[in-house]
């Protein structure tokens, strides 16, 4: 079950072998189970090794008035920030750049939305309920002749999924290849997983030379990418100081 490159284009799931052999783990499981259950009973009951911790860590009673921690400021907790207006952390628009007159949004996209960047949407929207999308923040501005820039923040709910970060392994994944950046990009500083790219320009007889740099790192529940498009060469620095500023907003 080989995906396909997802920026830009769906993966390519094969959903009906995946159904295959989801149906085929449930058949073994409760087989299984039934056989287990059968050998279990006609044992003796064996008493239970001692566990090897001797205790927990918490004290055995709460601590004594005015001895509590303190809780963490709104500026310590990642949890305080990302529960609150997520547009609130989007990179604001920046002095001299105009709105992106093709971008109505109010700052907010649907999952629904997002899944149409993909050739295949269904698929795409699929796969992230399945990770558990939660809400997009979006914001896209215009500056000079035809630069366009893009950021989006797009959170996930808290379960055994790591969706931002299997989000933005796949976005990574695919980067490399030639009809992408075609190298394994830059590490983005403060970042553990986070990397930037500048692409090969795009040249096409009748059109503009195309430039594009993209950005992809998370940071606990929300993942990030950033779009940079222009018809002049993207500097590194540009595509590096808008993700390590867009990183410090987190």
């Amino acid at each position: 079950m080989e995906p396909a490159p997802p920026v830009q284009r769906p993966r390519r799931w094969a959903l009906r072998t995946v159904g295959l052999i989801a149906v085929a783990a449930v058949i073994g499981l409760v087989g299984g189970a039934a056989v287990g259950y059968g050998v279990q009973a006609d044992r003796e009951p064996t008493a239970l090794p001692p566990l090897n911790q001797p205790g927990l860590a918490y004290p055995a009673k709460p601590l004594p008035k005015g001895q509590e921690p303190e809780p963490l400021s709104a500026k310590d907790d990642l949890q305080a920030k990302a529960r609150g207006d997520l547009r609130k952390l989007l990179l604001p628009k920046p002095a001299g750049a105009k709105k992106d007159v093709f971008d109505p949004r109010d700052g907010w996209m649907s999952v629904s939305e997002f899944a149409s960047q993909f050739t295949e949407p269904g698929s795409a929207l699929d796969h992230q309920l399945d990770l558990g999308v939660r809400r997009i923040a979006a914001e896209s501005w215009v500056s000079g002749e035809h630069k366009r820039v893009e950021v989006r923040l797009i959170q996930y709910r808290a379960n055994e999924t790591l969706g931002a970060q299997e989000y933005t392994e796949d976005q990574q994944r695919y980067m490399p290849d030639k009809d992408y950046a075609g190298d394994e990009g830059k590490e983005l500083k403060g970042s553990p997983d986070g990397r930037y790219y500048l692409f090969p320009v795009d040249r096409k007889a009748g059109y503009l030379d195309f430039y594009e740099a993209r950005a992809y790192f998370h940071r606990g529940d929300i993942a990030v990418e950033i779009f940079v498009g222009d018809t002049e060469k993207i500097s590194e620095k540009e595509i590096r100081s808008l993700a390590e500023r867009q990183l410090g907003r987190l």
